[in-house]
């Protein structure tokens, strides 16, 4: 029977090599990206990742990233926030947002919150976390924790008594470990979408 392709997986594996070498690989190289053993299934994935816009083709047959694979967006310079001043449309630079808020690709992942103890953070519920595991976590950084059992978002705070978990939101109190604590990894950054 045979495989069923995952494309996705595919994307990441190929996005994680664009954003490490900063160009895309060629086809030999592809056969280890992919893990394939022969062009000719290459070929099959690369015609796949055309038609679904992550790659494309020029006359030549050169192969280009699409923002879609690239992850990049213009960037057409600054905006006021403070009193209303003339904007200037000019495409300023091109912004990968993965590249800008992530660090360490291969060490972060993604939560959705839930809950409201850290609205006064700015982090309110339906927001997505970016979270990088393998930080020791300094003073004052947001963390996801394991307490005792039960996983929180919460500031890391280490005082005379120990580490504690503060929330920012005063309905709320701090969490202090009884048993253990796990750190699952350092907020890096916060992602809401207004609809």
């Amino acid at each position: 029977m045979p495989r069923t392709l995952d494309i996705q997986e595919k994307i990441q594996e190929l996005r994680l090599f664009y954003r490490r070498e900063k160009r895309l690989p060629s086809y030999r190289e592809m056969l280890d990206v992919f893990g394939y053993r022969s062009t000719n299934a290459v070929s099959g994935l690369v015609k796949k990742l055309v038609e679904h816009g992550f790659l494309a083709k020029d006359a030549a047959g050169h192969l280009s990233p699409t923002a879609q694979l690239s992850g990049t967006v213009r960037m057409l310079g600054f905006v006021q926030a403070g009193f209303p001043s003339p904007a200037e449309e000019a495409a300023a630079d091109v912004l990968s947002l993965d590249e800008y808020m992530i660090r360490r690709p291969e060490a972060t992942f993604l939560l959705t919150v839930n809950g409201d103890s850290m609205v006064d953070a700015g982090i309110h519920p339906g927001d997505i976390v970016l979270v990088e595991k393998g930080s020791q976590p300094r003073n004052g950084q947001i963390v996801v924790a394991q307490v005792d059992g039960e996983w929180t978002l919460k500031y890391y705070v280490k005082d005379s008594v120990g580490v504690r978990l503060d929330p920012a939101n005063r309905k709320y109190q701090f969490i202090r470990p009884r048993q253990s604590l796990v750190i699952g990894g350092v907020v890096r950054g916060v992602i809401r979408r207004y609809e």
